[in-house]
Order: structure tokens, then C-alpha cells, then sequence
């Protein structure tokens, strides 16, 4: 299960309201590389696999998740923060071991 905080939630549907076309949803995955090996991946999506996405709804929000990346999702929390050092989404993720220096990668 993925889960989006309700400030993420409303901070995608701002962004969502800025592209043309209207996408599908949100697409959330892991992606190999990185300093540790995988790193998040988010996208707007025009359509839904159907066969292979598994789809989260939040508030209107749909969230897609391919079967590779829900692996590694499971219990997954985006975020989104705002701090003096800048602004961004935040995954909170039970799974992870360890994290690289850049913060933006990480390994199970």
C-alpha cells in the first residue's frame, strides 16, 4: 500500500491543474541507479495500464503503481515538505536499509 499525505495529495492536484492535457494520474515507481542502487521515480501519466498498474485513489487523486516498483513501495508515505533549505516530496519507506549522502537514492 502507498499512501500520500494530504499535503502531497493537494500539492499534485496543483500541479495536475498546470498540465494539458488533464494526465490520468500520478505515476509513483522505483527505478534502478542511484549512489545506493534505486531511486523514486514520480510522472503524470495520460493513461492506465490496466493489466499491470495497481491504482490508489486519494481525494480524486489516482496514483498508479506498476507491479515491479510495489514491491519495493509497500508501506510507503510521500510527503510533501517545505523547509528553509527548499521544498519537495518526501518518501517515508519501512523498507529501506540504507540511504545514500544525496538523499535521493536508496537500498532494500
Amino acid at each position: 500500500m502507498v499512501e500520500l499525505t494530504p499535503v502531497a495529495v493537494t500539492k499534485v492536484k496543483e500541479i495536475l491543474t498546470q498540465q494539458s492535457p488533464s494526465p490520468a494520474g500520478l505515476r509513483v515507481a522505483v527505478v534502478g541507479g542511484g549512489c545506493s542502487g534505486f531511486s523514486y521515480h514520480m510522472a503524470f501519466e495520460n493513461q492506465v495500464n490496466e493489466d499491470a498498474d495497481t491504482v490508489y485513489e486519494f481525494d480524486g487523486l489516482k496514483v498508479l503503481v506498476d507491479q515491479m516498483s510495489a514491491m519495493y513501495l509497500d508501506g510507503v508515505q510521500i510527503d510533501y515538505i517545505e523547509t528553509i533549505e527548499g521544498s519537495g516530496f518526501k518518501f517515508n519507506n519501512p523498507n529501506v536499509k540504507s540511504t545514500c549522502g544525496c538523499g535521493s537514492s536508496f537500498s532494500v
